[in-house]
């Protein structure tokens, strides 16, 4: 019971509000949890296209994976 309130108070510690002024820094390109999206999405095509399949995204499949 003591660990999950200890685990309770550091997860509740660790909220933070957002001021308004401090938003912008946050919708920063480089803050995105993807910051070139496009180039991605095209290297995520080449991937599938050299593994002749969907779904490379870890799981086994066909495909020589070559160049």
């Amino acid at each position: 019971m003591r660990r999950l309130l200890i685990l309770c108070l550091c997860a509740l510690a660790a909220c933070q509000q957002v001021e308004p002024w401090q938003r912008d820094i946050l919708a920063r390109p480089h803050m995105a949890t993807d910051p070139l999206p496009l180039q991605s999405l095209r290297d995520r095509h080449l991937r599938d296209s050299r593994e002749a399949g969907r779904g490379t995204g870890g799981a086994g499949g066909g495909g020589c994976g070559c160049y």
